[in-house]
Order: C-alpha cells, then sequence, then structure tokens
C-alpha cells in the first residue's frame, strides 16, 4: 500500500514513524514533510493547503491513501477535493471539519446533540474563557481569572479578527480523546493528557502544546458514547458525515466531563504519546478502513506500556519561532531509545537547524508513567540548541489542574 501523509510537523512525523512499521506498508510519501520523515519515505515540495498540488503528487504516484495531518487544509476542503477525485482519504470535508473550523459551530452541534460542555455566556466577566472563532494553531484560548487577565485577554483576541466566543471557566482535570470515524462509527484510541500553557505548573501563555503523556485514567468508550458519537450522528444528519480523526477535549469536572473543544484531526503532541502505544498493523487497517466507510469490524491492540511526550520549544516561543540555530545531540538522544520527533526544524547542508517554534518532540515509553517521563527528559538533557526551553514537569503529577 502506497500512503501521502500531508503536513511537516512532530504529529506527521509520529504518523510516519507508525504507518512505516506496518506490514501492508510499501511505499511512504510526505507533502512536504521534514528531515525526520525524510529518513522514513519520500519527501515533496508541494504546501498542505495546495490541494490541486496534493492531487496531482498523489495520481503521479498512485496513492492507495491520502492522510491529511494539519487543520488548515482541512477547514479549507483539501480531503473532500482529493476524495471527489476518486481517492481514498483520511480527514474530513470542509463541512464536517467546521467542528474545529468555528466554536460557534461546534457549541451548536452540542447544544442540538445533547453533549455536555461549557456554558457559553452573552458578557464577558472575570473568571471566564475567551476563545478566537475560528483557527488559532492553539493559541487562540485566554483564561481570564481576574479583571486585568480579562482586559489583557479582550486585546489579544482581538487581534486574531474573528468572532469572540466567551465561555465559563470549568475547572478539573483536562484529557484528549481520539475517534478514528467513518463516518458513522468511531473507534477510540488510548487516552492522553497534553500541556498548554508554556512555563512549569500550567503557567504563561497558552501553546499548541508543551507535552503529553498516555495513558491517562479514563473510560475511553464511555466517552465515545457520550460525546463522539452523538456529535457523528448530528453531523451526519446535517449530510456533513465526517471520516477522519474527531478528537476532543475533555475537562473531568465535579459535574462530569464537559467538553472544552473539537478538533478535526489528531492532537500534537498528544499524538506523538498515542501513537507510541498502538500496533502499526491494526492502526493502518483502522486509517484505511475509516476512509472506506468500513470501521465496524475493526479494533486496535494497545500496549500496556505508557508513553511521555517532552516538547522541545525555541526561546521566544509562543511569540514567536526560531531559525537557523544549530540543533545538536538528536542522535545520542535516539541512543538512548527514546523517540525524537521533528516538529519545527531543517537541513542547511548536511546540519539540522531549527525553524519553528516548536522545535523537537522527544517521546519514551516505559511500564509505568514515571519510569517513560524519565527516559524523556533524559533523552532532552542530551540535546541542545541555543535558547532551547521545554517544561520540567510533563507527567509529573496527575493533580487537579485547572486548565481552561
Amino acid at each position: 500500500m502506497k500512503v501521502l501523509l500531508v503536513g511537516s510537523g512532530g504529529r506527521e512525523h509520529a504518523l510516519a514513524w507508525k504507518l512505516r512499521q506496518a506490514d501492508a506498508l510499501t511505499e511512504l510519501h510526505a507533502a512536504p514533510g521534514n528531515p525526520g520523515i525524510a529518513a522514513l519515505g519520500s519527501c515533496h515540495p508541494v504546501r498542505a493547503e495546495d490541494a490541486e498540488g496534493l492531487l496531482g503528487l498523489a495520481r503521479s504516484l498512485d496513492i492507495d491513501l491520502v492522510v491529511v495531518g494539519p487543520e488548515a487544509p482541512l477547514v479549507a476542503g483539501a480531503a473532500e477535493e482529493l476524495r471527489h477525485a476518486g481517492l481514498a482519504v483520511f480527514g474530513p470535508s470542509a463541512a464536517a471539519a467546521r467542528i474545529e473550523g468555528s466554536k460557534q459551530f461546534a457549541k451548536e452541534i452540542m447544544r442540538t446533540a445533547g453533549v455536555p460542555t461549557a456554558e457559553s455566556l452573552a458578557v464577558a466577566r472575570a473568571p471566564c474563557v475567551l476563545k478566537t472563532d475560528g483557527l488559532a494553531a492553539g493559541k487562540g484560548v485566554f483564561v481570564c481569572t481576574t479583571p486585568e487577565e480579562l482586559e489583557a485577554g479582550l486585546h489579544e483576541v482581538s487581534a486574531f479578527g474573528d468572532a469572540l466566543v466567551i465561555e465559563e471557566l470549568l475547572e478539573g482535570e483536562e484529557a484528549s480523546v481520539f475517534a478514528l470515524c467513518d463516518g458513522e462509527r468511531a473507534i477510540a484510541l488510548p487516552s492522553s493528557q497534553d500541556y498548554k500553557r508554556i512555563g512549569d505548573g500550567d503557567t504563561g501563555p497558552n501553546t499548541g502544546g508543551m507535552g503529553s503523556y498516555s495513558p491517562f485514567p479514563l473510560d475511553v468508550d464511555e466517552i465515545l458514547e457520550l460525546v463522539h458519537r452523538p456529535v457523528l450522528a448530528k453531523l451526519a444528519a446535517r449530510d456533513a458525515p465526517f471520516i477522519g480523526t474527531l478528537y476532543a477535549g475533555i475537562m473531568l469536572t465535579e459535574h462530569g466531563p464537559r467538553v472544552l473543544e473539537f478538533n478535526c484531526r489528531f492532537g500534537d503532541p498528544e499524538t506523538q504519546s498515542v501513537v507510541a502505544r498502538v500496533d502499526a498493523d491494526d492502526f493502518l487497517g483502522a486509517l484505511v478502513a475509516a476512509a472506506q466507510g468500513g470501521l465496524a469490524h475493526h479494533e486496535i491492540a494497545v500496549s500496556d506500556d505508557a508513553a511521555v511526550t517532552v516538547v522541545v520549544a525555541g526561546a521566544d516561543y509562543p511569540a514567536r519561532g526560531d531559525i537557523g540555530s544549530p540543533i545538536r545531540g538528536v542522535e545520542e538522544a535516539e541512543a538512548t531509545g527514546a523517540l525524537v520527533f521533528h516538529a519545527g526544524t531543517a537541513l542547511h547542508g548536511d546540519r539540522l537547524v531549527t525553524n519553528g517554534g516548536r522545535i523537537l518532540n522527544v517521546t519514551a515509553m516505559g511500564e509505568t508513567v514515571a519510569e517513560a517521563r524519565e527516559r524523556a527528559y533524559r533523552a532532552c538533557e542530551l540535546i541542545s540548541f541555543e535558547g532551547m526551553r521545554y517544561r520540567r514537569d510533563i507527567a509529573l503529577e496527575r493533580g487537579v489542574r485547572a486548565v481552561r
């Protein structure tokens, strides 16, 4: 089987790494890919948002399955263009991807489907949460516990230029639940938890994610029944069947689970921890089955081992990225048994350099979360570049964390 993976981040490197292990895979291609993915397959200089270019590439390579990683091309309709041209695609149409592309749309779907979520507020008063309605690469959420934070949040959210969504501030632990969907049916991947804030102790601004671990103590089948399946049914009833990964961010409050948000793709960096634990053949088979509308009899074997991922970022992330700083120690980190996924890297000649905000994702496994965590941080200590930073408390505690 020939697979074309669309995207260039750490999530896509993790997906490529897992797909490469599947017996049925004969060729792996990526557009545009990154230096890490290039070690696993062939990378092609086609942007993820270039649907016409992706179609031409897929046809020229006689691709059997296209897997679209990032949200922006999905919301723009890349998956449906490819699907209408006769390709098997794992990724939702633009109509279904609105579940992430518009938070107002997601709230409407949840309301009509009877899915518990944060209450919408008519007026912004602290404490509350401000969200930009559209895509914001994980940075469009502002938790406002004081009038000062509210004033700053209103200023920040206005810069996105989208409609404003105001919600009650929920407290509890946040979990991520991914479901592979074929338009009607859904199967769950292992649970995980990610860390959104830039600093230790969940301080500082929200980011695209600074680390994750799996498993998180949660009944994923219960969440599928409460959250994912009602939303799938409602989208299908609106002639927008969801084919792809429906990712629910769940807050476990004292009153039960509440949906914080939906995403229309694999989460990043949760994917790095989740795919480390799943069987490669089952995983590829499920992606193919979902794309073809036949998930009914598929299951995915999951390792009992835990996985922890630490994001290594540039000095000024999330305000700005880092470009051109030489990266050292990746091979040494991998020699410990850890996985090093490229998220924002480039090659200058034969030298690996920084090329983004989140630069690398270091993932390690162990019999326990604590063991996986120790191995991940041991590998992180071997990597260096100017201004490198990472949180030191990923998976350290499982106590109550007021996230957003």
